[in-house]
């Protein structure tokens, strides 16, 4: 049950295909565990999506149908991505931060005809916000909390494998006015599966972490992952930075994603121990993605943790583009964002021309794994270049070795008297102050310069910072003084999105009317 010949090969299949295929293989191997106890093996998950396929396909829900679902990180939430995979529907799962605007704004350009939630979670009740996006549309609300519809599996319809056609619609996290509609197949997320698996050389001995949102297209990567190597899901529905990280190490955790505020998290509850306790006794990698991270993290992640921080870089449009191999030297590790993954190509543009090893520009990216455009295809003209590169906004570097480090955003420059400054150049600097747990650098409008900076920062316990000390820090870390922020605040959280983005949005519209 632990051997490496039970790893699947899953070129050319479906995730359906790969179910089964799991099923066959290990079925009583663990698939995943959660917070109060409840397990499912690949062999009851196999089931339990024919019955829930049984019973969604009785109330119309086939080959084609538009199913939006909001849904935590669940086991039936798995469940439900089976079933609609063994339906062949086109599935779009929705985070559950998002509410009326945005989830309206969806269902309408989704063209949705179902929408399945749970009643109440974190509080919040989501029919009635589920019956007010749909309507003027010709669709229906679901409710699983948590049961779904159950039927015979011998009346569903036969399964044919259809590996390049559209079957997921991801939505950006907002970051922007409205959300953008990716679309991907499985042959797309499959790929995306196949550079993270390269990376991180997952197998049936291991115990990954689920502690993002499940709607995230990272969950749908994680379910692909554990069709092909068996590993066992650790699910978490709401990650909590003093509970979580104990369950986790409890329970035997490996791989311990999912990104820079997790990590963080975990390193802070570290911290909270004697220096002769461990959190996580078996964890081998800290893997994940999805937000910028301080140079210095992974040295203390391997220092007091033990293990390594293995990062990498992908776009709701593109996932799982680099990522650094488990192999790697240290300094890759703490100082880049990994490499092409097999079959994904790299460059920077600047200018119009392709800039050469060291230069900075825009990461542009082809590959399996990038989308087939945008469901709005009046973007597409603007998101893919004349030859084909999807520019995905991020400024980086690719160094000789053909590794990436990504210094900022397209749309992340302020521009401060005709002159460019990296916010994440600022906030590299930052994140190494002994008094700072974490920051993030914006622009905010000036009447005298154009933009001027401002760090808003969160402090360790018991720290303190006054604007003087950091600009004297800064000036010390020979940072040129028209970079240096000219505003500071202080807050207990920066305002992030589920896969660790910071909001910036938020924060410009908190501190723009500021001076």
């Amino acid at each position: 049950m632990g051997s490496l010949d039970t790893i699947l090969d899953t070129t050319n299949k479906t995730l359906w295909q790969l179910i089964e295929e799991r099923a066959s293989l290990t079925p009583n191997k663990c698939m995943a565990r959660d917070e109060s106890g409840r397990t499912m093996t690949y062999g009851r998950y196999h089931q339990w999506c024919l019955e829930a396929a049984a019973g969604l396909h009785a109330i119309g829900i086939d080959v084609g149908t538009k199913v939006s679902w909001i849904m935590p990180s669940r086991l039936e939430s798995f469940v439900l991505t089976g079933a609609l995979s063994r339906l062949g529907a086109i599935q779009n799962p929705i985070l559950t931060i998002y509410r009326a605007r945005e989830v309206s704004f969806i269902a309408k350009q989704s063209g949705c005809e179902f929408m399945i939630v749970p009643n109440i979670f974190r509080g919040f009740e989501y029919p009635p916000m589920a019956t007010e996006a749909l309507l003027g549309l010709d669709a229906q609300v679901l409710i699983a909390d948590p049961d779904l519809p159950q039927g015979n599996p011998h009346l569903l319809p036969e399964y044919v494998p259809v590996l390049k056609e559209l079957r997921w619609l991801f939505y950006s996290s907002g970051t922007t006015a409205d959300p953008k509609g990716a679309k991907h197949s499985d042959y797309s997320m499959s790929a995306a599966n196949n550079g993270m698996q390269w990376s991180m050389q997952v197998g049936p001995n291991d115990k990954a972490a689920v502690v993002f949102p499940i709607t995230h297209v990272g969950g749908l990567v994680w379910l692909f992952n554990a069709m092909q190597t068996g590993v066992e899901l650790l699910m978490v529905e709401t990650f909590s930075p003093a509970q979580t990280p104990a369950y986790l190490g409890r329970h035997g955790v490996t791989c311990a994603g999912a990104g820079t505020v997790f990590w963080l998290a975990y390193l802070n509850a570290q911290r909270q121990l004697l220096p002769d306790e461990k959190l996580m006794p078996t964890v081998r990698i800290f893997n994940g993605g999805g937000a910028a991270k301080p140079k210095t993290l992974h040295y203390e992640m391997l220092a007091e943790l033990g293990a390594p921080v293995i990062g990498g870089w992908g776009l709701t449009e593109s996932p799982i583009n680099t990522m650094v191999h488990v192999d790697d030297a240290d300094i890759k590790k703490a100082e880049t964002d990994g490499r092409a993954c097999p079959d994904v190509l790299l460059r920077t543009v600047i200018d119009g021309h392709v800039c050469a090893s060291g230069e900075e520009g825009e990461l542009r990216v082809k590959g399996p794994q990038v989308c087939m455009g945008y469901l709005d295809a009046s973007l597409d003209a603007e998101a893919f270049d004349e030859d084909g590169w999807f520019r995905t906004g991020d400024l980086g570097i690719i160094d000789e070795d053909g590794y990436i480090s990504i210094t900022g955003r397209l749309k992340d420059i302020i521009i401060r008297k005709g002159e460019n400054i990296s916010a994440k150049e600022i906030e590299d600097l930052l994140y190494a102050h002994p008094s700072i747990a974490d920051c993030a650098v914006i622009g905010l409008p000036d009447d005298a310069s154009g933009e001027r900076a401002c760090a808003v920062v969160v402090l360790k316990i018991d720290s303190k910072l006054s604007q003087q000390e950091m600009v004297d820090y800064l000036r010390d870390k020979q940072l040129s003084m028209h970079k240096v922020p000219e505003q500071l605040e202080i807050i207990d959280v920066l305002p992030r999105n589920p896969s660790g983005k910071v909001l910036k949005k938020d924060l410009r519209a908190t501190y723009g009317g500021k001076a």
